[in-house]
Order: structure tokens, then C-alpha cells, then sequence
């Protein structure tokens, strides 16, 4: 199957930064200071950001209905006259109604809704058209967005979910594109909204990515995850890029960052580093982190005087100073240089990770556990498989199965459609090898998995007896191996960490009917079972290990990568590079010329010495061309390097 790597027109990438000046923040336009400015985009862009996301505060930009402050006016066209004589470019935002946990309405609002009030509606159209009439062949204009987070303005207690109409957001979000296309400009546009819709978090907050995806130019996730598990946080804006692989659309990560209030300078440097190096990995053409400044000045402005933290995001101190981060995106726009990103792509792949549809579909009579635990137990394989450094891909039961995969893995899900089922069956009959662990769900609303002719499919007698769970009451999960599996000897034990709720924390007994028994339980029960299906297998787990995994803090690196590299070796799959160690994550994209570079990623604290796995007669070398053997990394340090034959 083929993974996005989509580009901007003309393999654009873009690498900027979120930019208010530190004289005023959102309020720099009533007193612009641009020789302050200045130095600013100075500073970025000798530190590789040749870009910025800028913004109209609303409520000065539009004092009035009908009206338009000119002296702001004049004063952005300033901005961008600076941005130009830099080289750099900048994409205006319009609708600054949210920023920094701060929402300010235009004083002419009058309470009016902002989706579907024919007179307000009427009036941002209004404001984004004259906006853009007056820049659209502005060279410094790199882009356009809409708005800045919008679903928390519309209703900040629930972030728009279960609030907002999608009809009426998506026919919003049509005018005021229209409203922009009308002026003849013909820069990419996107919503700046997060990217939060159901397609990604499974809770529907009105902005349905797959209704949009035809009305922008890219898909923009603002991501500012707060984990419990070291890597989970490393790859969770990675992951959410490979579930924006919608509609063939290029992926910015149009926000991420940190306040130097939570995290030491050198943590939060490894925090960009691990950011930038897996999402460029998943497929992101474009990073533009929050943000450029800190803002120590604006002490009693809001919103600082009561989210004093959101003083802290910027790549500078309040002086100007590079902070850590800023160099750490310096580095990456090297190693992007060296590559030569633009002419980079992700290589094809034969590993699937099955996402139901119960992610994204509001299906009748469900449970909101039943979509976001979808997010949960995939984010985890994802996990997983990257331990494993498999070159996984996201295949969304909602697009139909791709057809075209060895392996197909299907992590802790307890519904999945018939259809669905159907076609990972048939992709066994026709020689794949189809992993599924058994999940009951974690709520007791039709609690059991809902698997068509599970017996049939996976060469098994199920023992379950109605409207009853089968408790897992020991401590830890032992898989013991009965035969050799993959790269797992038999008598190998692979040691889970058991955990979910009363509903969850179940297994599924069994008696082999047809399926050969590859491991057992500590009791003596089957635990991973194989069935030939056709030319190919069904594996059935029952136990829920990611399940178990997703739900358990600080858990990774956990065993299931030892059993995703065995599944991938029994289905012909294995990687051609891997490291022996998952705390060394492998990554690999292709140049259009047909060089290959390798991404060694550690997600450990301490420093790694290793000596990867490769092709017979492959060797490795450094971006300048010296011949590298044992590699070293430093604490959540990044090797890349080019694989030579």
C-alpha cells in the first residue's frame, strides 16, 4: 500500500513558526514596532524558519461591521514588505476569536451564532474577502487560514464536541473559502481548526476532516498531547499524521511546541527533535511550531496574566535569545537540506494497521468508549510496530481494505463492520497472514466482540457464556511459545502487563477446532492461535495486549513488539533494516534518484551503542559521505544516514 508523503504545489516545504511580536502578542498591531519585528524574522530565519503563520486579532482588525481598521492595515503590509526583503513569507490567519486559552468575541457580535447566522456568517465573508483582495499577489503571502482553533471559540467547555452542527460548519467553511478563491487568489487553504474531528480523536466536535478534505489544500493537526508513557508522547503526533492520510492531502504540522515552564531546556529539546524527525517519518511536508517569542513583558496582558505558562512557548526568550528548540530546529533543517526533502518520499509498504470505523462513523446505539478506545488500542500498535521497525500503514476499514498487503494487523478491536470482516478474510484466502486480538470493549453495553463466525474464521470453539466476562486474574500475561514463531524460539515467554476496567480486563477461552496452538497462557490455555485460511493465515491473540498496553502508564518499550516482528517474518515482511532494540527506533524514506536514507531514532535517556541489521553486502554512511559501522546515539538522539549497496 502507498503512504502519504503529499507536498504543497511545486514540492513545497514548509518549516516556520507561530508569530506574534513580543511587544504586544495579539494586541502587536495597535502598537507595531517594526524594527523589533525585524529582528525577530531575523533571528528565525538565520535558524532555518523561512516562514511564519501570522494573525488579525479580530476585534481590532474589524472594530465595526463594514469596517476595517486602516492603520493595521498599513501596518501588516509593513509586516510582509519585512518578510519579503528576508526571503521569507508568511500565511495570514483571519478569524483570531481564540489564542492561548483566551477567547475574545468583536464587540459588534451580539451574541450571534458563528456557523449559521445568516447576518454574521455574512460579515466574516465579508472581512476574509477584502482581507485577501488586498494581499492575494502579495509575494510574501505563502498561504491562507481561516481561523485559529476555532471549535474551542464556538464553545470552549466542550471544544464543539457533540455541540456543533457539521452541516453547518462545513458550509461555512465552503463560503469563506469562496470567499477567498473569489478575489483571484490562488495560494493553499486550510481551517486551522486543530484537525481535532472524529476521523482522529473519535469525538465529533462538528468539523469533519472527510466533509472538508475538498474544500483545502492541506490538513493542519495542532498537537499538544499529555501522556503517561515516554514514547506514546514521542509518536503521538506522528500518529495522528498517518490518520490524516485523507483525500491525497499534503499534512503541516500546523502546531506544536512546549512552555519552558513544564520542561528543562534540554528535555525540551529532545521533545522537538523526536517531534520533527517521526513526523517528517509519517508523512508531514510542513512544521510550524508555537512559537517564535516568549512574552515575559506582557505580564499583566491577557490572556499571560492568567495562563502565565503560554508566556513561555517561544523558540527565543524574551530577549531574543535562541533557546534550545530553536537550534534543534536549526539541525533538522540541515538534515532536511541533506536529503533533499522535497525530492523524498515514503516507500510502499506490505504492513497494514487496520482502523475500524467505529473510529470516525457515527454508527446508531454505540458508546463513546467504543470510538475513542479505537484511537487508544491503534496509536499503541502503532507503537508497536514502530518498535519493531516495521514500515506500517494506516488502512482505514472506513476507505475499504487495500488489497495489496502481506500483513494486516487489527489491535485490540472489539467492533469492526461485516463488510470489514469480510474483506480481511478474503485478503487471508488470497495469502496474507490477518492478526486479531480479542477485546470486549470497556463498558458493559453489548459487551463481547462483535466478530462474525469467529469459530469458523479462526479455527476455534469459543467457550464464552452470555452476558459474562472471563476476568484475566493474574498479575502479568506469560505467553509461552509452543514453536518456533518468526524471530520467537519455542519455550520463549513474552511478559505483559495486565490492566482495563471490569469489562476490559478479559480474555477469550478457546479450544483449538482446526487452529494451531502457538503459544499458551501461564495456565495452559491458548493464547495465540494460527489458522490456514485459504493460501494464507488468521492469527487470533485473546488477550487484549494493546488494549492492555494503551491503558498502562510508562509501558513501553512492552513485548507485543516482539510478537509484531514474528508476525511480519512469518508473512514474508520482515525489515531489511532493523536494530535488535526497541529502544532504536528505524525509519526509511526514498529519493526520486534512488538513493535510500535510514532514520535511527532513540527513545532512550541514556546512550545507545548498536550495530543495525542489513541487506547482504549493504553498508551505511553519514550525510557527508563517511562510511559509518557502530552507530552511537546520544539520549533521544537522531542518526540519519544513507543506505549504500
Amino acid at each position: 500500500m502507498k503512504r502519504n508523503a503529499a507536498k504543497l504545489d511545486g514540492g513545497t516545504i514548509w518549516v516556520g513558526v507561530n508569530y506574534w511580536s513580543r511587544t504586544g502578542g495579539p494586541l502587536m498591531w495597535r502598537d507595531y514596532r517594526p524594527e523589533v519585528v525585524e529582528e525577530e524574522l531575523r533571528t528565525m530565519r538565520d535558524h532555518g524558519i523561512t516562514l511564519t503563520r501570522s494573525f488579525f486579532y479580530w476585534p481590532d482588525f474589524m472594530p465595526a461591521e463594514n469596517t476595517l481598521d486602516e492603520r493595521l492595515l498599513r501596518h501588516f503590509d509593513d509586516f510582509l514588505d519585512r518578510h519579503l526583503a528576508l526571503g521569507m513569507s508568511s500565511i495570514p490567519t483571519f478569524i483570531v476569536g481564540h489564542m492561548s486559552g483566551q477567547n475574545w468575541d468583536p464587540s459588534w457580535r451580539a451574541g450571534r451564532d458563528i456557523f449559521s447566522d445568516p447576518s454574521f456568517v455574512a460579515q466574516q465573508e465579508w472581512y476574509v474577502r477584502e482581507l485577501t483582495a488586498r494581499w492575494k499577489d502579495h509575494p510574501a503571502v505563502a498561504g491562507w487560514l481561516l481561523t485559529n482553533e476555532i471549535p474551542i471559540y464556538a464553545d470552549w467547555p466542550s471544544r464543539g464536541i457533540g455541540t456543533l452542527d457539521s452541516r453547518a460548519v462545513t458550509a461555512w467553511v465552503k463560503t469563506l473559502v469562496e470567499a477567498i478563491r473569489s478575489t483571484g487568489a490562488t495560494q493553499p487553504v486550510s481551517v486551522g481548526d486543530g484537525a481535532w474531528g472524529a476521523e482522529v480523536t473519535g469525538a465529533d466536535n462538528g468539523f469533519r476532516i472527510r466533509e472538508l478534505t475538498p474544500l483545502i489544500d492541506f490538513h493542519g493537526p495542532h498537537v499538544y498531547r499529555m501522556e503517561n508513557d515516554q514514547v506514546r508522547q514521542h509518536l503521538g503526533a506522528a500518529f495522528i499524521c498517518e490518520l490524516l492520510d485523507l483525500g491525497g492531502k499534503p499534512v503541516i504540522m500546523e502546531e506544536f511546541g512546549l512552555t519552558s515552564d513544564y520542561v528543562s531546556e534540554e528535555n525540551a529539546a529532545h521533545y522537538y527533535r523526536q517531534i520533527l524527525h517521526h513526523t517528517l517519518l509519517a508523512g508531514a511536508t510542513g512544521w510550524i511550531p508555537w512559537n517564535n517569542t516568549d512574552y515575559d513583558a506582557l505580564w499583566d496582558q491577557e490572556p499571560y496574566r492568567h495562563h502565565p505558562f503560554e508566556m513561555h512557548f517561544g523558540l527565543t526568550d524574551d530577549q531574543g535569545r535562541p533557546k534550545e528548540q530553536l537550534r534543534e530546529v536549526r539541525r533538522f533543517t540541515e538534515v532536511l537540506r541533506k536529503v533533499d526533502v522535497a525530492r523524498l518520499r515514503r516507500e510502499d509498504t506490505g504492513v497494514a494497521l487496520v482502523v475500524s470505523s467505529f473510529l470516525e462513523k457515527p454508527y446508531p446505539f454505540t458508546q463513546p468508549e467504543d470510538h475513542t478506545s479505537v484511537f487508544a488500542h491503534t496509536r499503541q500498535a502503532y507503537v508497536a510496530a514502530r518498535e519493531a521497525d516495521l514500515p506500517v500503514g494506516v488502512a482505514r476499514e472506513a476507505d475499504g481494505i487495500p488489497e495489496d498487503c502481506a500483513l494486516y494487523l487489527l489491535p485490540s478491536a472489539k467492533q469492526l463492520t461485516a463488510p470489514g470482516w469480510r474483506q480481511l478474510t478474503a485478503r487471508a484466502e488470497a495469502g496474507a497472514l490477518v492478526y486479531a486480538s480479542y477485546f470486549t470493549g470497556e463498558h458493559g453495553v453489548q459487551r463481547g466482540p462483535w466478530w462474525p463466525k469467529l469459530d469458523e474464521t479462526f479455527g476455534v470453539v469459543k467457550k464464552l457464556r452470555y452476558g459474562l466476562t472471563d476476568p484475566i486474574e493474574d498479575a502479568e500475561l506469560r505467553l509461552v511459545f509452543r514453536r518456533d514463531f518468526g524471530g520467537i524460539a519455542a519455550g520463549e515467554e513474552l511478559v505483559f502487563a495486565v490492566a482495563g476496567t471490569e469489562h476490559s480486563r478479559s480474555f477469550l477461552p478457546v479450544e483449538p477446532n482446526g487452529a494451531e496452538v502457538i503459544a499458551t497462557d501461564a495456565h495452559g490455555r491458548p493464547a495465540l492461535l494460527s489458522h490456514a485460511l485459504g493460501r494464507g493465515r488468521m492469527v487470533l491473540c485473546t488477550y487484549p495486549i494493546e488494549h492492555m498496553a494503551a491503558v498502562t502508564p510508562r509501558v513501553n518499550p512492552e513485548p507485543t513488539w516482539r510478537l509484531y516482528a514474528a508476525l511480519a517474518a512469518e508473512a514474508g515482511v520482515a525489515p531489511e533494516v532493523s536494530v535488535p532494540d526497541p529502544r532504536v527506533l528505524v525509519g526509511r524514506m526514498a529519493h526520486e534518484d534512488g538513493r535510500v536514507f535510514v532514520w535511527f531514532v532513540s527513545e532512550h535517556e541514556e546512550e545507545l551503542a548498536f550495530r543495525p541489521t542489513l541487506p547482504e553486502g549493504a553498508g551505511l554512511r553519514d550525510l557527508d559521505g563517511a562510511p559509518l559501522t557502530t552507530l552511537t546515539l546520544p539520549p533521544f538522539g537522531v542518526i540519519v544516514a544513507e543506505l549504500t549497496a
